[in-house]
């Protein structure tokens, strides 16, 4: 069955498809068509199952009511449950999400920067790997707004972020009431929020006149070597009594290698680590975590980025700097 469309709509009720467009559009009230024609056209529409042309209606508004979302790692569940928050948001106002993951590259995501570009979305949600930033500033420049989470890169625009240096200070500072020596397990990267977790870390120890124990990871490594490479660090540092894990994948690949070195938490080694995952509540000992408020961080994102979509706003770059709660459990307890 052929798809109706405006032309067809406008014979059947013998009225003009101006008319008919007006009235889809919500306009009826401006150009003054009685409320009984514009009743009588919605309710033809609904019964004949009309569904106006994206491409159509993108080419009358210069609007295609979709939203560019560029994350790390969409399958890692802190970006999985701010996709899904933003995703839900986006949708009661009229928009829809495209997603895709980056892997922490400037190539890669520069490359789906142009992909977005020439799906046309309206605006863009992004957590940054460093090195794009002038893709960046050529979309501000074309009055395309962008919002930035979970880290920053030297670009002018909305913000929002954690606190994270007050975050692992105040982990560290809970390790160092009941254990001694401190191990800190990071990326090896220059993201702005993991060297902001690392000198919360450093913060602390210095405080505390305790030695440092640092093992930074590459990024993009399979488990297996992570697990390993963290094993040979816990191997040559016997003095750790705690470790903290700067990020929650980080501390899967922790667990294992405690494991496999029969070190039991938290009589052997305490173990705090940043972020949410279900794991921690269910793991025996329950692990002590960092959270952060993944749905306040998302719904403050797509609600700064709708209010720019919106026109409803001027203003200069907001910067949101929210606070994490650390969630104290079996593992830090001695």
């Amino acid at each position: 069955m052929k798809k109706k469309s405006i032309i067809d709509i406008a014979k059947e009720l013998n009225i003009s498809p101006t008319t008919v467009s007006f009235i889809l559009n919500n306009k009826a009230e401006e150009k003054r068509i009685s409320k009984k024609l514009t009743k009588t056209v919605k309710d033809y529409v609904e019964k004949v199952g009309y569904k106006p042309s994206s491409i159509a209606r993108s080419l009358r508004t210069g609007k295609t009511n979709t939203i560019g979302l560029m994350v790390e790692n969409i399958a890692n569940p802190f970006f999985g449950t701010v996709a899904r928050k933003i995703e839900e948001e986006a949708y009661n106002h009229g928009y829809r999400i495209l997603y895709c993951s980056t892997d922490n590259s400037p190539e890669k995501t520069k490359d789906l920067l142009h992909v977005f570009k020439e799906r046309k979305v309206d605006g863009y949600i992004i957590s940054p790997p460093a090195g794009i930033e002038k893709e960046i500033e050529s979309l501000i420049q074309a009055d395309i707004p962008v919002v930035m989470f979970d880290r920053e890169i030297s670009v002018e625009t909305d913000l929002v972020i954690i606190n994270n240096e007050e975050s692992t200070y105040q982990g560290t500072k809970h390790l160092l009431e009941k254990f001694k020596n401190i191990g800190f397990v990071t990326l090896d990267s220059n993201q702005t929020q993991m060297i902001s977790r690392l000198e919360g870390y450093q913060r602390a120890v210095k405080e505390a006149g305790a030695k440092e124990y640092i093992h930074r990871v590459a990024y993009s490594q399979q488990d297996e070597k992570v697990t390993k490479e963290i094993t040979a660090f816990l191997k040559n540092n016997e003095s750790l009594d705690a470790i903290l894990f700067a990020t929650n994948y980080l501390v899967v690949s922790g667990l294992k290698a405690l494991q496999k070195l029969e070190l039991k938490i938290p009589e052997d080694i305490g173990v705090v680590a940043f972020d949410h995952h279900d794991l921690f509540e269910l793991h025996s000992p329950t692990i002590t975590s960092i959270d952060q408020p993944i749905n306040e961080i998302a719904t403050k994102a797509i609600q700064l980025l709708l209010k720019r979509l919106s026109g409803k706003t001027s203003s200069p770059p907001q910067e949101t700097i929210l606070s994490t709660v650390m969630q104290i459990r079996e593992s830090s307890k001695k």
